[in-house]
């Protein structure tokens, strides 16, 4: 049995409420913290409808529901994660806000061997841990995209990490939440999207230069490399602005112009058309 049981989720999006999802799943307590009321109702909503269509298809049975329905709670105050063994940051993908939001985790989780954890995709988890006064307690767990389908979890340690808080961590990714976890370097970008976003960013200059069109663009990788999505629809699923974020700091981190972020994805983001979560990205839903 893991000794971490409460869990604290910042965050009430898409990730945020995937997090806390398979957590309260997986027989935890969970909070989930988000700055408005209309935010964590937004949250909420998400959560009952995605363990509602889990219980339709038969993924869970309507009593596991229920039952993790009452293992979720919800708030705007920060202070109510005093009693959390593990907060899970999943938040905007933006260095300051996150840095913030530690400072504040810091100073308001009393337990002295509680973790503090990000799912960013690649801001330097080292900048965050020497943010708080437990450097030693702060690493990352990202979660992929939607979290309680996707199987994998990157753990990312920094500098600081103790070893006794990898160990717990991965105890509780693997054997309590059931996922396959992979360890990765605190470099921007870990594994998966030092890999995926380059291939991400390379068919946005494709499209925008019109070497190809959208369609022939995806439908090329999915019938002719067996991709389950294209790269432009999965750029919409991830969130255009999160692609971006991500390309602005491993660019910053690397200095490899493959991985600068082409004018029209910075346009797009200036729009508003963010992917699925706008309703309109390089595709409309």
């Amino acid at each position: 049995m893991s000794d971490i049981q409460r869990v604290g989720v910042v965050g009430a999006g898409q990730m945020g409420s995937g997090i806390a999802e398979v957590c309260a799943k997986a027989g935890l307590d969970v909070r989930v913290a988000d700055t408005t009321g209309e935010a964590l109702e937004l949250g909420r909503g998400r959560l009952t409808g995605s363990l509602a269509k889990a219980a339709e298809r038969g993924k869970i049975t309507t009593e596991e529901r229920d039952a993790a329905l009452e293992r979720l709670s919800f708030t705007t105050d920060l202070g109510e994660f005093a009693d959390r063994d593990l907060v899970i940051e999943a938040v905007v993908e933006n260095e300051r806000v996150k840095t913030d939001i530690f400072v504040v985790l810091d100073q308001v989780v009393t337990r002295p061997d509680a973790i503090l954890a990000s799912n960013t995709s690649s801001i330097p988890l080292v900048r965050l841990a020497v943010a708080t006064s437990r450097p030693e307690q702060v690493m990352g767990v990202h979660f992929f995209n939607p979290a309680p389908v996707q199987r994998l979890v990157e753990l990312i340690p920094a500098l600081t990490t103790g070893t006794d808080t990898v160990k717990r961590v991965e105890h509780l990714v693997t054997e309590v939440l059931g996922k396959h976890a992979i360890r990765a370097q605190d470099r921007s970008g870990f594994v998966v999207n030092a890999l995926l976003v380059p291939y991400l960013l390379s068919a946005i200059r494709m499209y925008e230069s019109g070497m190809a069109t959208r369609d022939d663009i995806d439908n090329g990788m999915e019938m002719g490399c067996a991709h389950p999505m294209g790269p432009l629809k999965l750029a919409d699923l991830i969130g255009l602005d999160t692609v971006a974020a991500i390309a602005e700091s491993m660019y910053a981190e690397y200095k490899e112009t493959l991985y600068a972020a082409p004018p029209v994805l910075q346009r797009m983001v200036d729009a508003g058309r963010l992917g699925r979560k706008s309703g309109a990205g390089f595709y409309t839903y």
